[in-house]
């Protein structure tokens, strides 16, 4: 078991991670301030389902060999920036005038869609799963057991505290952007700026090294 000296800082390290801007909680702010707080808290899940994965890839070593495969790298950097460039393309032809009554977006209805789309963007983004396999490493305790339960338990805090971080960015997004849409022009002028930005980030992705 990880001692508590171990847990606590790695835990205020992840909540200082989560803010930091990237990818994924640009991504749910997009989605939240777009289509509402319940969407956005859809897409938290799957970006942290997202991680999980990413953990356990580390903690049972493929994670290594992935690093090691520039040719992997590539395909799945690939993926990752042809599918921000589609969430790009979504945005520019998005139509104004969906937000509801309650202020939800119709898409935010499709909870699956939104839920996948988390998995998705987290899964597609190589850095990530190189990020866990640098850092979840450096607090294993030598003498606290199984390096892989260790790190394995260090994902779920690192997990629990993005789910915290992401959570709060969905809701004041997801508030803020329900008064913003109310207005068509406003609507219109998030739309292409979620455009821009997924473009940017699918520019970015594609142009990154080992």
């Amino acid at each position: 078991m990880l001692p508590l000296h171990t847990v606590v800082p790695f835990f205020g390290i992840a909540l200082v991670l989560g803010l930091a801007p990237g990818p994924d909680n640009i991504f749910v702010l997009l989605q939240s301030a777009m289509r509402g707080v319940r969407a956005g808290m859809v897409v938290v899940l799957g970006l942290c389902t997202g991680l999980l994965v990413h953990t356990a890839a580390v903690a049972f070593g493929l994670a290594g060999l992935f690093a090691a495969s520039p040719a992997a790298f590539a395909v799945l950097k690939t993926i990752g920036a042809l599918y921000l460039a589609w969430l790009a393309w979504q945005a520019f032809r998005a139509p104004v005038g969906g937000m509801s009554a309650d202020g939800e977006g119709v898409a935010a209805g499709n909870g699956g869609q939104m839920y996948r789309r988390g998995i998705v963007m987290n899964l597609t983004n190589p850095k990530v799963v190189i990020f866990f396999l640098a850092f979840l490493p450096q607090f294993v305790v030598a003498d606290a057991g199984s390096v892989a339960l260790q790190i394995l338990l260090l994902g779920l805090v690192f997990v629990a505290a993005t789910l915290l971080v992401f959570s709060a960015i969905a809701w004041g997004a997801g508030t803020f952007g329900t008064l913003l849409l109310r207005s068509a022009r406003a609507q219109r002028w998030l739309n292409w700026f979620a455009g821009a930005v997924f473009l940017g980030l699918a520019v970015r992705l594609a142009a990154t090294q080992l």
